[in-house]
């Protein structure tokens, strides 16, 4: 299921994306004229990045969040576009040199799926750039969340909630990779724990995205009082003596080519 997003609000969130998806462009070194497909590509900021050094190529930012896209297609020029498409319903056949994705993964639940389709979008001796969330997680947040979900009068409202983000292992994910069919495979681990500047960030964050697939399961007179649950709970939890607020990132990094 695809979650709408606020894009606005996610640009003002989404402090520590913009920084992991600018070294990941860092890592590719361009050419100029690559033809570059981004997988939720969310507001934009970093696949307009992407298309700044591509003036002789096309970047395609693709996103399953009509409000994510909207906040994105203000940044289109000659050389980038933005699609509202679910990564799940990828169509494309031999059109991209890479293929690259920051920060969105970990919401696809199909990855076997995920590698099918975006084998058949590589030309050939085209390659990927991955980096999304691993094992290990946002794990302050999330057991607050399932701590939220089982108090009353919430816990009724989850009863068959659906757990929204896929967050493997890494020796799990690297086998999985193995199995795709792509060459050069490559797949580790990192550790990006973050302290965020202040409250206001940490609310922001839990805000846009944290809260997005957990918010529609409610009726709206109990939206407020869950997301304050999770707001003061998530303070207790993560803040340090010196006003910052401390979360959990583990990231998982993949690199492979196509034959």
């Amino acid at each position: 299921m695809a979650h709408e997003f606020d894009g606005k609000s996610y640009a003002q969130a989404s402090t520590h994306q913009r920084e992991w998806g600018t070294r990941l462009i860092e890592e590719l070194h361009l050419q100029g004229s690559e033809s570059i497909l981004d997988l939720g590509c969310g507001d934009g900021a970093i696949t307009a990045k992407l298309a700044e050094l591509l003036p002789n190529g096309l970047v395609v930012g693709v996103d399953a969040s009509r409000g994510m896209i909207d906040a994105a297609i203000p940044k289109t020029r000659t050389n980038l576009q933005f699609v509202l498409m679910d990564i799940d319903d990828l169509e494309f056949s031999d059109e991209f040199d890479v293929i690259f994705s920051n920060a969105t993964l970990h919401w696809v639940k199909d990855h076997r799926r995920l590698y099918h389709r975006v084998g058949k979008a590589l030309l050939d001796k085209g390659r990927i750039r991955f980096n999304f969330a691993g094992d290990g997680n946002c794990s302050n947040y999330f057991r607050v969340v399932r701590e939220a979900m089982t108090q009353e009068p919430f816990s009724a409202w989850f009863a068959d909630f659906q757990w929204p983000w896929y967050m493997p292992w890494i020796d799990e994910y690297a086998a999985l990779v193995r199995t795709t069919g792509l060459s050069a495979v490559r797949v580790w681990g990192e550790n990006s724990d973050r302290f965020f500047a202040d409250t206001d960030a940490m609310v922001r964050w839990i805000d846009q995205p944290s809260l997005v697939p957990l918010l529609p399961c409610l009726p709206d007179s109990l939206k407020d009082s869950f997301r304050e649950f999770v707001v003061i709970r998530m303070l207790e939890e993560t803040m340090q003596p010196d006003g910052r607020c401390f979360e959990t990132f583990r990231r998982i990094n993949v690199y492979a080519e196509k034959p």
